[in-house]
This record gives structure tokens, C-alpha cells and sequence, in this order.
């Protein structure tokens, strides 16, 4: 089993967030926070299969030697026609705030005059886990819900403000850490990652 795991970001909250949840099969879970020689991956890809892979051989060109996990996430609303997606880290601009992410979603929505259950959403998450060039594993993982009609909660980051997952009332921004790592999308994700490190043992 390998000892350390290399996660291709530099989103503490995200790798927190995956430490919780598949730590206990490493030694070590670090971050590119880490490794400031390792160049910034140039996410061209149009889906989120693409860049998950683009950011995860990107980060193995230099850390050969090392398991790396990355991941490519983002919110699906399906009155915008699955946006903001792929671009959901840059939703208002190059250069965005989560807060300014949003704002702009917010808008968008109320122009597109969904309401209710027409504000309809998922998030959704695909790792890959590669070592110099072979991938080892690719996970993909989604979780439903609807977008609120304001901002709920402090907890979280990104779009967890306005995110109420089915079944519940309550945004991820209000959820614990526990409940929503057990049903989101980087959890379902994780979820089947651990099932394959627990095979590989």
C-alpha cells in the first residue's frame, strides 16, 4: 500500500476534506502546497473526466514517484443548462471568490425564472489516481439536490451555501462535516476509492 498520497490542489478545505475520509490508508496525505514546483495544470479539458486526468499527470510529470490523486469537481444546474460545471471554480471571472461564484449563480437563476424544484442540481466529482504514467483508478461520484433561493450556512466552502441535498432541509453550509461527507460527491467518490484501497490491502 503506498505511504504517501499526493492530492494535485492547493484548496486546503479539499484536502482536509479527503484526508478525513481515506487518511487511515496512508502514512501521509499532503497537498501541492507542499511541492511549489509543481506547475500549475492548464485545465482545458471540456469535462470533468478531462481534468481531473490533466491535473493529476500534470502533478506526476514532476512527482514521479508519488500516488496522485485529483479530482475535478462542480455544480450541474440543470435550469442553466448544466452550468456552471466545469467552470464552476471561475463562474465570474478568471480571477473569482467563491462569495463572487454565487452571486453570479444566484443571478443567473433569477433571470432564468426557475423556481422550486425547477432549481434542480447536482454536484458531481471525478477522481483519478495515477503513479508516473499509469492510472490506477478513475471514481466518479454525484450528489442531488436543489439550489436555495439564498445563501444558508457558514460551513463548507464554494457553492455548499446554496446546495440543499435531497432529503434534507438544510444546505451543505449548515450540514456537519460528518453528514455531508457522507453523502456528497467527493465522498460517494472517496467512498468507492477506499473500497479499492481496501481491495488492494
Amino acid at each position: 500500500m503506498p505511504a504517501k498520497l499526493v492530492v494535485a490542489t492547493h484548496n486546503a478545505h479539499k484536502t482536509d476534506e479527503i484526508r478525513e475520509i481515506v487518511g487511515k490508508f496512508f502514512d501521509e496525505v499532503l497537498d501541492l502546497s507542499s511541492f511549489p514546483d509543481v506547475p500549475e495544470a492548464d485545465e482545458y479539458g471540456e469535462s470533468f473526466e478531462e481534468n481531473s486526468a490533466i491535473k493529476a499527470f500534470g502533478a506526476s510529470e514532476t512527482l514521479q514517484d508519488a500516488f496522485i490523486l485529483a479530482d475535478d469537481s462542480g455544480l450541474e444546474v440543470d435550469a442553466l443548462n448544466g452550468a456552471p460545471g466545469v467552470y464552476s471554480a471561475r463562474y465570474a471571472g478568471a480571477d473569482a471568490s467563491d462569495a463572487d461564484n454565487r452571486a453570479r449563480l444566484l443571478e443567473e437563476l433569477t433571470k432564468s425564472g426557475a423556481k422550486g424544484k425547477e432549481r434542480s442540481a447536482r454536484f458531481r466529482c471525478v477522481l483519478t489516481v495515477v503513479k508516473g504514467d499509469e492510472t490506477f483508478g478513475v471514481f466518479d461520484g454525484a450528489c442531488e439536490g436543489i439550489i436555495a433561493n439564498e445563501e444558508k450556512g457558514d460551513g463548507g466552502f464554494g457553492y455548499d451555501s446554496l446546495f440543499i441535498p435531497e432529503g434534507h432541509c438544510e444546505t451543505f453550509g449548515q450540514l456537519s462535516g460528518e453528514v455531508k461527507n457522507g453523502m456528497s460527491h467527493r465522498g460517494n467518490a472517496l467512498a468507492q476509492f477506499s473500497e479499492w484501497l481496501e481491495s488492494e490491502q
